[in-house]
């Protein structure tokens, strides 16, 4: 049951499927195709032997699986995802549209957008050749603590559930599968690899479990991910209770199970758990190990079967993705959706999933949208002596922050993808505002502690060759990073690579002792305009293998250059051939850092610039090495002394919008001290343009918080993410994100589901209409609302439900007289509306039966709990503007 959206009236389905009247023609037409896909896998897999059925299981490199041509079978290929497709190599060669972070596509609570998302990347992986994405991630927001948040969805099991579905049928329309990873309990980041999650039966059916479950049954993926941790005991790779009972079995789900990668550990194990993949190759668990295991009895009596099980699997999805001889594509290319303009929607889904958590009056009006007039003549002025606007004509505005010029968009690790352009807060209002309102720009405070790879001014290109000294391959880079995993530019092969240059040239921005630097493994001669700055080797104890590999940034030496002058750089590198790495992998980098500046005159100029301007725009970011795959956070804190910059600036101009790009919350001490907050989160390549059309009213900022923020981390219900002796106990069990936050003494900083607009919107009825569960609908709200503000607007109506008092939980008896311990209340459905300045929105929303089920972990398994309820609408968690009470009969679902 997906959420509805409303346009002025009228209810649609937001994922955009069938209508009532095609749904039996597209059933018929389906089921045939389905059974011709299964001919053609049957017959394929009754062609193949054992050793080959078990090559088809284990990836021949880091993202392809073998052709087999006896069988008329193509090579598989897979690309990490999910705000764009990477396609087989980390090259800017071929740059990726780079779209929002999931959680900005939550924020925008429109899984219609979301299935608009993953049809331009179906689109993407075409052009790229890339058959299935490695995306969505559908892991709770247990903690703010997580490190890898940016890349998924919510704190929340619905809202986590509706867009997700929303983003994978979209990738599907396109004909291209994915995989809704990383099944299960991949909730952060610290010793992933091998941490024991405990996590209690309920909290893992009724939360953890329950967004996957979502997606099979209104999706029908075609992949799932195994995530590298245990849950209760059993490594996720292995555990044949989650992924052949619950996952096939319960759910019926038809698709590939394939590891995260590098995370499977055993051969027979992985093979009864229910692994189909093992990725990447050639050296893994699968391939001529697991046939070696099968003749050998350690898969046991049916290792065969079960092999070809997994075989069937493989096939089925390459049938789907057009890849067998004799399998019509689940998708024709005909029938793909029109053409997608990704810069559009990358736009789109920014300005939408901004959220304006606070926006305060200044001379009688909200600061935000600002007004390009007042920006012009300095007008709206306080009028008080030694005040900063009061009629003096102070003009423009005041751009102010290290992010405001180098866009952050983008999440660490292998959510990255390389755009063909960026669009940076400087460059959007560059573009948008008049040319007569004056714009400056400051840096104010630098979030890094340490030097980034090489970007701006510098043109690079890496050089393969081997131990004469001869090119063997080259290839153009977007900057110092250089990442070959498995495969590297044409004519390089990697036993024949000595040394790998970074080299081109750099012509600097401003003049001074520019500081440069090395990131990896191994020997490094780094060479600078001529001056031999480093001539050694680095080297790095991190215990995550993936971290060592890149190693830690580290400063070699400064070299005077002057503004505008082109110099030469060179960094010679010579690869560690003995790392104990799965896969053959080059990855160093060319780092870099401008003159250095005293601290206390960058807080002083941005206040300068502030105390001169009309409004002052504070850009405040998190940093690769703050938001990252790999590892978890320890702190709430900006980087760097961002949050003294804010506090400075807001003091000297009382019109601060302050501008915040993270994925995840971070702390905002100054946030009651500022006009304007607006959360952008990791925007994509549009980043610039999107947060100009919301700053000056050309679009309103659309976004819900789709996860709880908090004032301090000592606030937070759960914050512990480090296991001890290896396991993590979830000992909240089902109170995590606002259902903690309900129990809990301190309030949060922005509760779930808030977010601002530049218009209002009065809730005018409500009503429940209750209905026969048959179709799995308990009964239908329907909410009317009405525009009461001056421009057009967008509200996320949000429907959270509770048991009425004394009932169905709430300490009383429910479901045959015994008490279930049930969170306070829960969000139960939510549906978008658009209306014209005093227009009126009806949205009808179903309440899915699920809402009143709980697990009650006997052998009855799910259980309804009949009795009364209270419906909330309104327009947050915390916000309630209309409420209704309905009993869900005890027959329900019967």
């Amino acid at each position: 049951m997906t959420p509805e959206t409303a346009r002025g009236t009228a209810a649609v389905d937001p994922a955009g499927g069938p209508s009532a009247a095609t749904v039996g023609e597209v059933g018929v037409a389906d089921a045939d195709a389905d059974a011709r896909r299964e001919e053609a896998v049957e017959a394929a897999l009754a062609a193949l032997d054992l050793d080959a059925k078990t090559r088809l299981l284990a990836g021949q490199d880091m993202w392809t699986l073998p052709a087999l041509d006896a069988i008329g079978l193509g090579s598989l290929v897979m690309s990490d995802g999910p705000i764009g497709v990477r396609g087989r190599r980390w090259t800017s060669v071929d740059p990726s549209v780079a779209l929002p972070s999931p959680t900005a596509l939550a924020a925008t609570w429109d899984p219609a957008l979301a299935r608009r998302a993953g049809r331009l990347l179906a689109q993407e992986a075409h052009r790229k050749g890339v058959h299935v994405l490695l995306a969505p991630t559908v892991n709770l927001h247990r903690s703010p603590l997580g490190g890898r948040h940016f890349e998924a969805y919510s704190e929340d099991p619905y809202l986590t559930g509706a867009i997700g579905t929303g983003y994978v049928r979209g990738v599907q329309d396109g004909g291209v599968g994915v995989t809704v990873k990383h099944f299960v309990g991949n909730d952060a980041e610290t010793e992933r690899f091998g941490v024991d999650n405990r996590i209690p039966e309920r909290a893992l059916r009724e939360l953890y479990l329950a967004p996957f479950e979502a997606i099979v049954a209104d999706a029908r993926p075609w992949g799932v991910m195994a995530a590298y941790n245990a849950v209760n005991g059993t490594t996720m790779t292995e555990h044949d209770a989650l992924v052949n009972g619950v996952l096939r079995g319960e759910w019926g789900f038809d698709g590939v199970v394939v590891s995260d990668w590098f995370a499977a550990r055993g051969t027979a194990g992985a093979l009864r758990g229910g692994l189909d993949l093992a990725m990447p190759g050639p050296l893994t668990v699968y391939g001529p190990a697991l046939a070696a295991a099968v003749r050998a009895g350690e898969a046991g009596e049916s290792g065969e079967e079960l092999v070809d099980a997994a075989v069937r699997r493989v096939l089925r999805l390459a049938a789907r993705c057009g890849l067998l001889a004799g399998a019509p594509a689940a998708v024709a290319a005909a029938d793909r959706p029109a053409a997608v303009d990704g810069d559009a929607l990358a736009r789109e889904i920014a300005v939408t999933s901004c959220v304006l958590l606070r926006n305060e009056d200044r001379d009688g009006a909200p600061v935000l949208p600002l007004d390009p007039a007042a920006l012009r003549t300095g007008a709206g002025g306080t009028g008080e002596p030694g005040g900063v606007l009061g009629g003096d004509g102070r003009r423009g505005i005041a751009l102010i922050g290290a992010a405001a010029r180098e866009a952050r968009i983008l999440g660490g690790g292998s959510a990255q993808v390389f755009p063909a352009h960026v669009v940076s807060p400087l460059d959007g209002l560059r573009a948008a505002l008049p040319r007569d309102v004056p714009l400056t720009w400051a840096a104010g405070a630098d979030p890094s502690e340490e030097l980034a790879a090489a970007g701006a001014g510098f043109t690079l290109r890496g050089v393969a060759r081997d131990a004469e000294g001869r090119e063997l391959g080259a290839e153009p880079l977007p900057g110092g990073q250089l990442l070959w995993l498995g495969d590297l530019p044409e004519g390089a092969a990697h036993d024949d690579v000595e040394t790998v240059e970074v080299c081109g040239r750099f012509v600097p921005r401003v003049s001074g002792a520019h500081r440069f630097g090395t990131r990896g493994l191994g020997g490094f001669r780094l060479t600078v305009d001529g001056t031999v700055l480093f001539d050694g080797t680095q080297a790095d104890e991190n215990p995550d293998p993936f971290e060592a590999f890149f190693g830690t940034p580290t400063e070699r030496g400064a070299v005077e250059l002057e503004a505008g002058r082109a110099v030469d750089v060179s960094l010679v590198h010579t690869p560690v051939k003995d790392l104990p790495l799965p896969v053959q992998a080059i990855g160093f980098s060319l780092a870099h850092g401008e003159p250095e500046r005293d601290p206390g005159e960058l807080l002083d100029e941005a206040v300068a610039a502030a105390r001169a301007a009309h409004t002052a725009v504070v850009v405040v970011a998190t940093t690769e090495r703050v938001e990252s795959e790999g590892f978890d956070r320890t702190s709430l804190r900006l980087p760097g002394r961002q949050d003294e910059l804010v506090a400075r600036v807001a003091a000297a101009n009382p019109r601060t919008v302050v501008v915040v790009n993270s994925g995840a919350p971070v702390e905002m001490p100054w946030r009651d001290d500022v006009a304007a907050v607006l959360l952008a989160w990791f925007p994509g390549q549009e980043a610039g343009a999107a947060l100009a059309d919301v700053l000056l009213g050309a679009r309103e900022p659309g976004g819900r918080l789709p996860t709880t923020w908090p004032a301090r981390l000592a606030d937070a219900p759960v914050s512990r993410v480090t296991p001890r002796d290896g396991r993590l106990d979830y000992e909240e069990g089902l109170f995590i994100g606002y259902r903690a936050w309900d129990r809990a003494p301190a309030a949060p900083a922005y509760p779930f589901g808030h977010g601002l607009g530049y218009t209002t919107w009065a809730y005018e009825s409500l009503t429940v209409e209750p209905r026969p569960a048959e179709d799995g609908t308990l009964a239908v709200a329907t909410v009317r609302l009405r525009n009461t503000g001056a421009r057009h607007g967008r509200e996320v109506v949000q429907l959270y439900l509770r048991p009425a008092e004394g009932d169905a939980g709430d300490g009383g008896a429910a479901g045959g007289g015994s008490a279930v311990e049930r969170p306070r209340r829960w969000l139960a459905a939510f549906a978008v509306a658009e209306a014209a300045p005093g227009g009126s929105v009806e949205v009808r929303l179903p309440l899915p039966e699920r809402a009143i089920r709980t697990w009650d972990g006997t052998a009855a398994g799910w259980r309804l709990l009949p009795g009364g309820y209270a419906l909330d609408a309104g327009h947050s968690l915390t916000d309630v503007r209309l409420t209704a009470a309905f009993t869900a009969p005890p027959s329900a679902g019967a």
